[in-house]
């Protein structure tokens, strides 16, 4: 039984039920990785700072699969008294398990804080957040660290766990859990979409959660520069997106998204989240209805999906009243099919187009007709889809460039893989939609 769209969805579910603590001194950890999209909701709803809370177990040195402790930083440390007892593992032994963990979690910190100094935990309320508990152990232990570091008070707060696990205590001062099933299964098994959350990820969404909260306190955002959910009207339908418009905006990129994705997809906001960076707005769009969706004729249809996606331009267009920007869109798989139809029509005013991992082929004899700067981006192990591109490619008359990132296949999931292809399409957008920002002319 799915309950949730994504960990973007559960989070903000999640943080609607811990509203009561908004206004309390409260920290929020995320467990990484999976953990952090969700504790960003949780953090955003309770208006307080994010950080991750990092542990480490200690295995015992002849059997390693079994925990005789575990650390976090700061110096904290939790030991089971009966597990050392049972293997009569020495001081000195235990000594080396934890210098040898401590480095490899000290590593795992300094990647994700980038330079950032821990949150401080001391006499606050810490809510220790993870995308779910399956055995329960990492969250265990996670309480246990917070608990060492200070926390006067320690809530664990979980979008889904077994029946079995909410009832005990969990080392939490309380325990909240949006679905608790007796007949539990894995826990993605209750996401639509449960990809991987990589560490560049995890970066991301730390950094854009400190700057978020760096520029409350100056008070040097105008109310526009924040996210805002919004609808628009296509034909009979209401389209769901997500628009993000920084102050003096000079380009907004429309996503369409692709089969299988939503504008909560962790992939789709690590992408706007770098464009973001790049001074870009960014409008994360679902071309189809949830009952839609569910229909598979319509996730390729792609002469309805371009024609949702050039009713959110028009939208886009007038809610921007007397705006001189310029826009683009940024297609994944079938989304790049739409993407290109919309940018082939007669009176579109797109003024680039990029497509990751996508399937312009499926514009057919639209290619052609495509006037905007065009990039397409493909992983260099996905062969087919690789193939795909360098055909539609040769249709194309506008400018157009192939990229490949290496060692990346279809869903660019591989370590790095994703943030390479948001780059690219970052310096592409900024080139053709941010032209105050280029000192020389585009390539």
């Amino acid at each position: 039984m799915v309950e949730f769209l994504d960990r973007t969805d559960a989070g903000r579910r999640l943080g609607q039920r811990l509203a009561g603590l908004r206004g309390q001194d409260v920290v929020v950890l995320g467990l990484p990785r999976g953990g952090v999209p969700v504790a960003v909701e949780v953090a955003k709803a309770l208006d307080a700072p994010l950080d991750v809370i990092v542990v480490r177990k200690l295995g015992v040195p002849f059997q390693p699969e079994v925990a005789m402790g575990a650390i976090g930083e700061g110096g904290a440390r939790v030991l089971d008294a009966r597990v050392l007892s049972l293997t009569h593992v020495t001081e000195e032994d235990l000594e080396t398990v934890e210098r040898k963990e401590r480095r490899l979690l000290e590593r795992r910190l300094t990647r994700y804080r980038q330079g950032r100094n821990r949150e401080d935990v001391h006499g606050r309320t810490v809510v220790v957040v993870d995308d779910g508990i399956a055995t329960g152990s990492t969250a265990r232990v996670a309480c246990q660290v917070a608990r060492q570091l200070g926390a006067a008070r320690v809530i664990l707060a979980v979008p889904v766990a077994p029946a079995r696990t909410v009832a005990s205590s969990m080392e939490a001062d309380e325990l909240v859990c949006l679905v608790s099933p007796r007949n539990f299964q894995a826990v993605g098994y209750y996401y639509r979409d449960f990809s991987p959350t990589e560490d560049d990820d995890v970066v991301r969404l730390l950094d854009a959660a400190a700057r978020s909260r760096h520029r409350s306190r100056e008070d040097a955002v105008p109310a526009e520069d924040a996210d805002e959910d919004v609808e628009i009207a296509a034909g009979s339908v209401l389209l769901r997106g997500s628009l993000y418009r920084p102050a003096g905006c000079e380009g907004i990129v429309i996503f369409a998204h692709g089969s299988g994705s939503s504008r909560h997809s962790p992939r789709n906001r690590f992408v706007a989240s770098v464009l973001h960076d790049a001074g870009l707005g960014t409008l994360l769009l679902d071309l189809l209805t949830p009952a839609e969706e569910i229909h598979r004729t319509h996730v390729f249809d792609i002469a309805l999906l371009a024609e949702r996606l050039g009713a959110a331009t028009g939208w886009l267009e007038t809610l921007q009243d007397g705006w001189s920007g310029r826009i683009g869109y940024f297609g994944a798989s079938t989304g790049a099919g739409a993407a290109l139809w919309a940018a082939a029509e007669p009176h579109a005013t797109v003024a680039a187009v990029v497509s990751r991992g996508g399937r312009p082929d499926l514009a057919g004899p639209r290619l052609a007709e495509v006037r905007a700067p065009t990039l397409l981006i493909v992983g260099g192990d996905d062969a087919q889809v690789l193939a795909l591109n360098r055909q539609a490619m040769a249709l194309m008359r506008a400018p157009t460039r192939l990229e490949t990132v290496p060692g990346a296949t279809h869903l660019f999931e591989e370590p790095g893989t994703l943030a390479a292809a948001a780059t690219l399409a970052a310096e592409w957008f900024s080139r053709y939609l941010l032209p105050s920002r280029q000192e020389g002319p585009a390539p």
